[in-house]
């Protein structure tokens, strides 16, 4: 348990105080979940509710929020979620108590390590990898031949990384993620019988990239599959083997990428979105959830659908679409009404 005061959080984010500066933070929490000494914040109208049933001792809160609590402290900043990420940064983040080489671990004779490198039960380091310095490796993790690993990386529990993978600093990657696993390369012979094509190329994870849990990420046939600097990619995600994937770009879980498809930076790729491949996506494009990318995007923006098309023009198909049975009456009226005219012309000749 952590003991701050309002004036310490107030002078990291910047804010104004409302109140005593002097009240005791000692946690965070969600604002309908809140005790006594903990800091809370209000950012969406949604929950303005809760600041008069919380039992939080201090709320974040924008400057124009009316204050109808006299016993908590606001700290009045223009971006309440900001300041309380910020804070969590700063005082409480998690410590992953892994120190030293466990006497389980497996660590080859050619293989070498950094600084204050600490490996969980059961590892195992094989012959020709590098570790950089203070990089955890946590429990029953396998590096193979040849693996590179940077500085201050976070590998969890029950992760494979294959041969000949690099992996920058400050990297982190959750528990079940394979890195480096085979592409799916099979050609069918004249008997129609698929034959295995060696995968033969690695994974690049450059530095600052974040991997959820059970993340597959195929190493290239030839050359590499590249997840470039500052990416964050949620749990369950597919990527096949020669993608490259750009900086500074998130994937939502269930998203699959198919093979040798190049994605830019700053792309948003929402949940369960499909992606054919040997398409290129351009910068600053945003996907929404469960559209089928078909083909290349090489104009900024938001698509949405099956196959995906720009937002808009998705919008007014679904609109159409959700009216068929409103236009299905009114052309069997029309048709009934064309019918009826038809007749009354017939029978005046």
């Amino acid at each position: 348990m952590l003991n701050l005061t309002v004036k310490e959080i107030a002078d990291l984010v910047s804010g104004k105080i409302i109140g005593d500066e002097s009240t005791p933070i000692h946690s965070v929490a969600k604002i309908e979940d809140a005790k006594e000494g903990d800091l809370s914040f209000i950012y969406l109208p949604a929950y303005e509710k809760f600041q008069q049933i919380t039992k939080a001792s201090a709320l974040l809160v924008k400057p124009d929020l009316p204050k109808s609590r006299s016993d908590i402290t606001y700290i009045e900043v223009e971006s309440p979620e900001k300041a309380f990420f910020l804070i969590l940064r700063e005082f409480f983040k998690p410590d992953f108590p892994l120190k030293g080489i466990d006497t389980t671990a497996f660590i080859h004779p050619e293989a070498k390590l950094g600084k204050n490198v600490s490996i969980g039960m059961n590892v195992i380091i094989s012959k020709g990898c590098r570790i950089g310095d203070n990089t955890k490796i946590f429990h029953n993790t396998v590096l193979y031949e040849n693996v590179e690993v940077g500085s201050d990386c976070l590998i969890f529990s029950n992760i494979s990384v294959r041969e000949n993978c690099k992996i920058g600093s400050r990297v982190i990657i959750h528990s079940g993620t394979v890195i480096g696993s085979d592409g799916f390369g099979f050609n069918p012979d004249e008997k129609g019988v698929y034959q295995k094509i060696p995968q033969i190329g690695n994974v690049i994870i450059e530095d600052d990239v974040e991997l959820g849990a059970n993340v597959a990420i195929d190493r290239a046939a030839l050359g590499s599959t590249v997840i470039k600097r500052g990416t964050k990619i949620d749990n369950l995600v597919q990527i096949a083997h020669n993608v490259v994937i750009g900086e500074d770009t998130v994937i939502s879980s269930q998203t699959g990428i198919s093979g040798s498809t190049k994605i830019g930076n700053h792309v948003i790729i929402a949940g369960q979105v499909g992606i054919v491949g040997h398409i290129e996506i351009c910068d600053n494009v945003v996907l929404m959830a469960q559209s089928g990318i078909s083909k290349s995007i090489k104009k900024p923006g938001y698509y949405f659908g099956y196959p995906a098309k720009e937002l808009k023009t998705s919008q007014k198909l679904e609109a159409h679409i959700r009216n068929l049975p409103d236009y299905a009456d009114k052309i069997r009226k029309l048709e009934e009404e064309i019918k009826d005219l038809k007749n009354k012309l017939s029978s005046q000749t």
